[in-house]
């Protein structure tokens, strides 16, 4: 059986609309009905109290006992995308939402602990696979700067290349692309370059020969 889409109430990112029905606004939260924007109360959505995104645990239960709710999202211009800002549920169902987190929240604080030293041993082995992968492919590279290099690929929660499925795989041209951008950083004056208003492309260009240098040696 499918499941019903929920229902989305809209932050607009300026507060200009009014409600189609009873006029009232500029409106905070809306939803829209056949493309006209309708207050949270004609929507009959105005008894649902907030809560913001954050905690995953309070959110599912507050969620799971309420029998009404509604996500809310907020429009991120530079992602173009609608992005979840919380969700609206009845007062009563977050109330017992959070006597039931509260009852065992230090369960979860242990739990988040030992996750978090999980987490922690696999990134430090991987970190260290990334380092010997770099003096493979470049034994001539100081291994200070082999540690640094994968230390800095593999943050968690980076988006660098160490993050990617190709980096965690380490691909050869993955661990490769890591080691490039180290040098272009660190061992080139691209940074300046694009500081004094070089564009990017014209700037890698410039630094190409300095940084074919420097990994040159280090791959004798």
């Amino acid at each position: 059986m499918s499941v019903p889409a929920p229902i989305v109430v809209i932050e607009p990112l300026r507060r200009r609309r009014h409600c189609a029905e009873c006029r009232s606004g500029p409106l905070a939260r809306m939803v829209l009905e056949f493309n006209a924007p309708l207050c949270l109360d004609c929507a009959d959505l105005g008894h649902l109290v907030h809560l913001p995104r954050g905690d995953a645990a309070l959110t599912r239960r507050a969620r799971e006992a309420s029998t009404l709710w509604a996500v809310v999202v907020r429009h991120n211009r530079h992602r173009t995308r609608y992005e979840r800002q919380g969700i609206l549920v009845e007062e009563e169902a977050l109330a017992r939402a959070e006597a039931a987190c509260l009852a065992d929240a230090e369960a979860r604080a242990r739990r988040r602990a030992r996750d978090a030293e999980r987490r922690a041993a696999e990134d430090a082995r991987f970190t260290a696979a990334l380092t010997a992968e770099i003096q493979r492919l470049f034994p001539g590279c100081p291994p200070e700067r082999a540690a640094g290099i994968a230390a800095h690929a593999s943050a968690r929660g980076s988006g660098r290349v160490g993050r990617t499925a190709a980096g965690r795989a380490l691909d050869e041209g993955a661990v490769t692309a890591a080691v490039r951008a180290s040098v272009r950083h660190l061992d080139t004056e691209y940074d300046a370059l694009l500081m004094r208003g070089v564009p990017r492309r014209q700037a890698r260009t410039r630094v190409a020969p300095a940084m074919e240098a420097v990994l040159g040696s280090w791959r004798r």
